[in-house]
């Protein structure tokens, strides 16, 4: 049987799992090579459907997992012209299933855990790559993923002060109604470069197009997020300067050199070059590489997004559903099911 899990139901369960420790072991796995990620391929839709000049992408990404015995493809639309239909600009739906029988285990909407796990891999990269005194969060982008990258980070980050930037007065009020008890101010920035100049850990949100932060606004000792921008090659938040100022660390090389505009538009400025050598989050986490060295250095994490990270945290959710007894389960084959536990752990 496959078990079934949309949105609300997503809701109920995912306040409940330990994301951010989800998170981290995956990219330990990916550090370790216990793990490979492969660089997803882009698949344009433009042409059809009543949009034949839109800059529509579908994008398969795929992950597998020895030690949780699952693979997952998770398919992520988006589509920049459902703004104008009133509907969600980004889509996805995850697509799980047992290595060991092949079995489609579950399909669970992709929106929510999205969003959390790409707030956690924030703040793994935050807890790994941060000075550990800082205490400003500044937010360029105010909407649901801002949101939760404050919880996300005030998780592993003594925070006590906020500063965020939208273009939306409409965003920052929902954002404002949204946080988490416990701050000791919440300020509202006039423009991205007074976030920039004001915060130790910043995190930029925004599906912009051209660079929305400049290397020169950096401070000594600050860690950069860079999260928001979509995932084609020519579209960034960071422009080259932020990118080459700092200690560059990316979540995947393969898919970074695949889909970052920061990283691409920035090696077509000059500011990189070509051949860069990338650092990979895991492999900071693994030991295998070196986190933050001193004090005064700036760390810069190009987060692209992961089908390991999506496929994670579906197996926690998945796994906490069939105890709870949550979610629909719909025979899709008419093969035998054995289901899926997670594997035993052997010392």
């Amino acid at each position: 049987m496959t078990l079934v899990l949309g949105a609300d139901q997503l809701t109920e369960l995912v306040g409940s799992v330990d994301v951010l420790s989800a998170v981290e072991a995956i990219f330990a796995d990916l550090g370790t090579g216990s793990m490979r990620q492969s660089a997803p391929t882009a698949l344009a839709a433009t042409g059809a459907g009543d949009a034949p000049d839109g800059d529509a992408i579908l994008l398969p990404m795929a992950a597998r997992s020895d030690r949780l015995g699952l693979a997952a493809v998770k398919l992520m639309a988006d589509i920049p012209d459902n703004a104008v239909r009133g509907l969600p600009t980004q889509r996805s739906t995850i697509m799980v299933s047992s290595i060991l029988t092949g079995e489609c285990i579950a399909i669970l909407d992709g929106a929510i855990i999205t969003r959390m796990r790409t707030a956690a891999a924030s703040a793994v990269a935050t807890r790994h790559l941060a000075r550990s005194d800082s205490r400003v969060l500044g937010l360029v982008g105010a909407g649901k993923l801002a949101i939760e990258h404050v919880r996300a980070i005030r998780s592993v980050m003594g925070i006590d002060d906020v500063v965020v930037w939208s273009r939306s007065t409409d965003t920052v009020e929902r954002f404002m109604t949204s946080l988490d008890p416990g701050l000791r101010r919440t300020i509202v920035a006039p423009d991205p470069r007074s976030v920039v100049e004001n915060c130790d850990v910043l995190c930029t949100l925004t599906p912009s197009i051209h660079p929305i932060v400049e290397g020169a606004w950096l401070r000594p000792g600050q860690h950069v997020n860079a999260v928001g921008a979509r995932p084609r090659p020519t579209h960034r938040e960071l422009d080259g300067a932020a990118m080459a100022r700092g200690t560059l660390i990316v979540d995947s090389a393969a898919t970074a050199r695949a889909k970052s505009g920061d990283l691409l538009e920035a090696i077509i400025d000059g500011a990189l070059p070509a051949d860069v050598t990338l650092r990979e989050l895991g492999a900071v986490i693994a030991g295998v590489e070196p986190g933050r060295t001193r004090d005064d250095e700036i760390t810069v994490f190009d987060s692209v997004g992961l089908a390991a990270q999506d496929l994670a945290v579906a197996a926690e959710v998945i796994e906490l559903a069939r105890i709870r007894g949550i979610g629909d389960d719909v025979a899709i084959s008419a093969a035998p099911s054995f289901g899926w536990s997670r594997p035993a752990v052997t010392a």
